[in-house]
């Protein structure tokens, strides 16, 4: 390749927004750790999956419906009809 197509494969390429962040170093020694040949920061970032994230109630439903917990589908039905039984209160802060 000659210099000026670099110029236009580096201008292309740095258009992509980026964010600078800190890290500490056991945070750092971690990712770099990860890291694959050829691969970026921000590809072993994309990758990382954060078991420790809490769950939310849709992660909790779809655990329980595929079995997760030994709970039926009969068992949940019977929740989620008796849920819509359940009126809000007038004031919820009483």
């Amino acid at each position: 390749m000659d210099y000026l197509a670099n110029c236009m494969l580096f201008m292309h390429v740095s258009r992509m927004a980026v964010k600078t962040i800190s890290l500490e170093l056991d945070a750092y020694d971690k990712l770099k750790e990860a890291k694959k040949a050829g691969e970026s920061f921000s590809e072993v970032v994309r990758r990382a999956s954060f078991p420790n994230a809490p769950l939310t109630g849709l992660t909790l439903e779809k655990h329980l419906r595929s079995g997760g917990s030994g709970v039926s589908e009969r068992y949940l039905d019977a929740i989620e009809k008796a849920a819509g039984y359940d009126p809000l209160p007038d004031n919820p802060w009483a």
